[in-house]
């Protein structure tokens, strides 16, 4: 006999059919998977002897991960989001690929068609307390040339960590916008600083990251998408320097590149020239986007997001 059952020619066989592995045509791909998933689930309860009422209580988890909508906490929370991006860094690595701006995750709390503007925008609609910030910058290629008409997709949380539409105290597309890079391909944006955001208390992410002895807190961080037409499409986010958990992260998004220097301005002819009415801070990043080329992996992930009402 096998040292264990799960290796035993009766539970091969069990596993084998409901992977539909016997039964021709279909999708054999999926079936390999489906057949890889339901093996490691019966691994882990032999190896580790779940019980019964243990394994039910992680289906229940796993329900109510999906009626809370926090499937896009835990992802990341446990590593694997980061993983993705790891993985398509090795892909294009093997592909010939080199350089770009770094990619980092996604996050959940995308929503798209945001409001387009070219050039020049100003995302704090709302009337909020907290430090002016100014971001600028350019889309260029990898020889270090322009795109103009690139798009850049910015959003990011208010001063409480909140983001709209998923924040009801925040008005529809508040921080959130399109702008299209001019004809030089720069972009440049008014906002407030925004603030880190911690896990929901009491939803289910943050209980199993407690049990686990994890926090569930994020540096203070800014999601873009930058797209053009050729180009691949790059999915990234900026982490504010100086922050507590700026390399604590418990999304592990923080990545080399992707946290540029953050200048105060306090000068009258600074604040002038800019157009405020006191002090604020500023950030200059420059987007690079690669090529698209038919040897590549996909960039444009298809994922369900919020929907604007």
């Amino acid at each position: 006999m096998p040292e264990f059952l799960v290796d035993s020619p009766q539970v091969k066989q069990l596993l084998s059919r409901a992977a539909g592995l016997d039964q021709p045509g279909s999708d054999q791909r999926l079936k390999r998977i489906v057949h890889r998933v339901a093996e490691d689930m019966c691994r882990i309860i032999e190896e580790f002897d779940v019980t019964p009422t243990e394994f039910w209580t992680a289906m229940s988890y796993l329900a109510e991960l999906g009626r809370t909508g926090e499937v896009g906490l835990l992802v990341p929370g446990l590593g694997v989001e980061h993983f993705m991006d790891l993985y398509m860094d090795e892909k294009e690595r093997k592909a010939g690929l080199r350089g770009g701006t770094p990619r980092t995750i996604e996050g959940p709390l995308y929503v798209p068609d945001s409001p387009m503007v070219r050039g020049e925008a100003r995302l704090d609609q709302d009337p909020e307390e907290g430090e002016v910030l100014f971001m600028e910058g350019q889309v260029k290629d990898a020889s270090g040339g322009p795109i103009p008409g690139a798009i850049v997709h910015v959003w990011h949380a208010n001063t409480k960590g909140g983001y709209s539409f998923f924040d009801p105290a925040q008005s529809p597309w508040n921080l959130r916008r399109r702008i299209e890079t001019d004809a030089a391909a720069r972009y440049r944006f008014r906002s407030i600083m925004p603030a880190g955001y911690a896990c929901p208390p009491q939803g289910p992410t943050q209980r199993l990251l407690t049990a686990i002895g994890r926090h569930g807190r994020r540096p203070a961080h800014i999601h873009f998408f930058v797209e053009a037409p050729g180009y691949r499409k790059l999915t990234t986010q900026i982490n504010i320097a100086g922050d507590e958990y700026l390399h604590d992260d418990f999304a592990f998004a923080t990545r080399e590149g992707l946290i540029p220097e953050v200048v105060r301005h306090s000068d009258s002819a600074d604040i002038q020239s800019h157009g405020f009415d006191g002090p604020f801070a500023a950030i200059h990043f420059d987007f690079t986007l690669n090529r698209e080329a038919a040897n590549l992996p996909e960039t444009v992930v298809i994922r369900e997001h919020a929907r604007a009402a």
